[in-house]
């Protein structure tokens, strides 16, 4: 046989072994289903795979409707707005509401304070909730200072009740991340054990992309980044554990030229002015990272850090500015895998 004909019969030879390889690892593997959509006044993606190839878009809309119904405190009709226009003890009707109370109420205490959903008087007057007003006065910051605190709520089992009725809760902090979960939960129950579920930018990273046979991969935005120009400054690869990232990118109020960061520091009452610029945190349920990362944005980073050393069930990676420009804190058990950008 001449070396022309040998030659090319191990080309064909490593042909077929090439796609005896691609077929072997790709065999049985579905293709994955995308879904999409708006809601709480962002968008959601979730990218599953699923043997039998149901499509559950229908099924996780009608999810985020009943959470929306729950928690949305933009819709005049869901049992928070009825319980923050309500005086006396409210009896707990949907599914939902007392499983964020309860997660909220425990990401409080936790946090000293940092997070708390008796914010939303504050927030209000500063101009980021539904009753949108102009910027208050220290007087009027004070008094409304009065009525933030989750101590001042109540909570039982069937029920909350509040002991001032100006009391108004606000799950802006975790109400994405528990949409997340919401969605994540569903997709469990159906046997689904390989998505990606991202609301707002917080959600889950279950299992594998199967596409890739790789974990799933996020980016994480630049703080310079803008609303029309989005970049990342970071991507990192992620396996059963949920994300979220809290920052100041784009929700701010800029009133006679100065800038107000959308997120309010509960105890003074007052946006947050720090070094911290992002917060991205990583833990077993997207609802428990978003709480902290927004704890995390009112505290700065120095509490941020001291709390992740003593939190051993959290991991958190932090853009944050210098003198000299900006910089990147990682715990040791999410920085291998991360890959930054220049």
């Amino acid at each position: 046989m001449d070396n022309r004909r040998k030659n090319a019969l191990y080309s064909l030879g490593l042909l077929l072994l090439i796609l005896g390889v691609w077929w072997w690892r790709n065999r049985g593997t579905p293709e994955p289903i995308l879904v999409e959509g708006r809601t709480m006044g962002t968008t959601y993606h979730v990218t599953y795979f699923d043997a039998e190839n149901r499509n559950f878009s229908q099924a996780l809309d009608s999810v985020l409707v009943e959470v929306n119904k729950s928690i949305n405190n933009y819709d005049t009709a869901s049992e928070v707005s009825r319980f923050n226009r309500g005086v006396g003890p409210w009896v707990f009707k949907r599914t939902y509401f007392p499983v964020i109370v309860t997660k909220a109420w425990e990401i409080a205490k936790a946090t000293g304070g940092a997070f708390d959903p008796t914010v939303m008087p504050l927030v209000n007057a500063w101009g980021f909730g539904p009753a949108r007003q102009e910027l208050p006065d220290s007087a009027a910051v004070d008094s409304l200072r009065a009525l933030v605190g989750f101590d001042k709520i109540e909570l039982t089992k069937d029920r909350i009740a509040k002991r001032d009725p100006r009391i108004q809760i606000d799950f802006g902090g975790v109400g994405q991340g528990f949409g997340a979960d919401a969605m994540a939960d569903f997709l469990r129950s159906k046997g689904v054990t390989n998505m990606l579920v991202e609301l707002g930018g917080e959600g889950m990273a279950a299992g594998r992309n199967l596409k890739t046979r790789q974990p799933w991969e996020l980016g994480i935005l630049d703080p310079g980044s803008t609303y029309e120009n989005q970049f990342f400054k970071a991507y990192v690869k992620l396996e059963d554990r949920s994300f979220t990232t809290s920052g100041n990118y784009f929700n701010y109020r800029v009133v006679n030229g100065q800038k107000f960061s959308h997120t309010i520091n509960p105890e003074s009452g007052y946006p947050v002015e720090h070094e911290l610029l992002s917060a991205s945190i990583f833990a077993k349920d997207a609802t428990t990272a978003d709480g902290w990362a927004t704890a995390c944005m009112v505290a700065g980073l120095a509490q941020s850090k001291k709390w992740l050393r003593e939190r051993p069930d959290l991991e958190g990676f932090f853009i944050y500015s210098t003198p000299t420009g900006l910089e990147t804190y990682a715990t040791p058990g999410i920085s291998k895998y991360l890959t930054l950008q220049p």
